[in-house]
């Protein structure tokens, strides 16, 4: 055994309290840096979205929908030409999808979208329900 743990084992066992509470500073202060590590390198939630839209825009699959609805972030309806959430709906193999996508922060992709227009949805084979009609790289809306 290594003669520093022995050391250390002996200390336990002789039950010195400054060795004891040493430990256990130590202990709570690496879990704190650990803690604080992860927590600092950790992406934001935007950067996961991000990286999803990005993800489903290179291997996604694509399949036909249509936009149903456009609103503001806060639920109301938009008559902007660039509106915070567009709603859409696509059919799989007998099932009918409703997404809404949060597209406040792609203004430019959005651009001279109507109701009731079709559009192509790129979604995931194993999830069909996780699904983008726009992203940074790509768009599903049909330009004018």
């Amino acid at each position: 055994m290594n003669p520093t743990f022995q050391h250390l084992l002996q200390l336990l066992r002789d039950r010195d309290p400054r060795a004891i509470s040493g430990i256990v500073v130590g202990v709570v202060l690496l879990i704190c840096i650990v803690a604080f590590l992860v927590r600092a390198f950790r992406p934001s939630p935007e950067e996961v979205e991000r990286r999803r839209r990005e993800r489903l825009a290179t291997t996604g699959r694509i399949t036909d929908g249509v936009i149903v609805d456009a609103r503001t972030l806060s639920g109301e309806d938009s008559v902007s030409p660039t509106p915070e959430v567009l709603v859409y709906s696509y059919r799989l193999a007998g099932v009918t999808y409703n997404c809404a996508q949060d597209v406040s922060r792609l203004p430019e992709q959005v651009r001279g979208f109507r109701i009731d227009q079709p559009v192509q949805v790129r979604y995931d084979q194993r999830n069909p329900g996780n699904s983008v009609l726009v992203s940074e790289s790509w768009t599903g809306l049909w330009q004018k």
